[in-house]
């Protein structure tokens, strides 16, 4: 099996500073895998790259094994959910935002029913009600499991997480959980929380914008 994303001594730099230093490293199909370290080591960098925002200095980013390039780039975006802290769902409405996908001709043929809504969100411990209310009235953590229901709706397998879990309950942490023990997702985060990094299988810690240690299932 091939890797779906695989760094190959990638250096970074932003603003004349050098965010990312000789990082390699290699992602299977299904495997999770968190990017843990202090503030400023690289870890959001590391995906911010992968969606190609950030130009390589050196190296290479390989996506399914073809290499990361300006005009590849929109590849590895179509197939990938992206969530950061605070999603932009650029819908007025819940509704609006989890079918805004739907409006594109790559999409419209798979237009999800009103049922098939009211599932994903109950999968994420979401009321069916929120669908009327105005995305700039729901919290943070609200938002993350709206932008992660319209990745499911789509059928992605490859989730970019940016502290997913910050603003979350425990109820709602565990339904997340839930979803991303699918074996057929892929999962890149970074990460804090102890509760995912323990379910994470690979932990890559990052200093200083070099990754120093690769743990498996908590062992180095």
């Amino acid at each position: 099996m091939s890797p779906i994303i695989r760094f190959d001594q990638v250096s970074v730099t932003a603003h004349g500073k050098t965010i990312l230093s000789n990082i390699s490293f290699a992602l299977f199909p299904g495997e999770k895998a968190v990017l843990c370290g202090k503030s400023g080591s690289g870890k959001s960098s590391v995906l911010r790259t992968l969606l190609g925002l950030h130009p390589l200095q050196l190296g290479t980013v390989y996506f399914q094994e073809k290499p990361l390039t300006p005009l590849s780039v929109q590849t590895i975006r179509s197939c990938t959910v992206y969530i950061g802290q605070e999603p932009m769902l650029g819908a007025e409405s819940v509704r609006d935002a989890l079918l805004l996908p739907f409006q594109f001709k790559a999409h419209r043929d798979n237009r999800p029913t009103e049922t098939q809504l009211i599932e994903v969100l109950q999968r994420l411990q979401l009321p069916a009600d929120i669908l009327c209310r105005q995305s700039n009235r729901i919290s943070g953590g609200e938002k993350q499991r709206i932008a992660l229901a319209r990745g499911l709706l789509l059928g992605k397998k490859l989730y970019l997480l940016d502290e997913v879990t910050s603003a979350l309950d425990a109820e709602s942490k565990k339904a997340v959980f839930d979803v991303f023990s699918d074996p057929n997702l892929t999962v890149l985060s970074v990460a804090h929380d102890p509760e995912w990094l323990e379910r994470c299988g690979i932990v890559f810690e990052l200093e200083a914008g070099r990754l120093t240690q690769v743990k498996r299932h908590g062992n180095p």
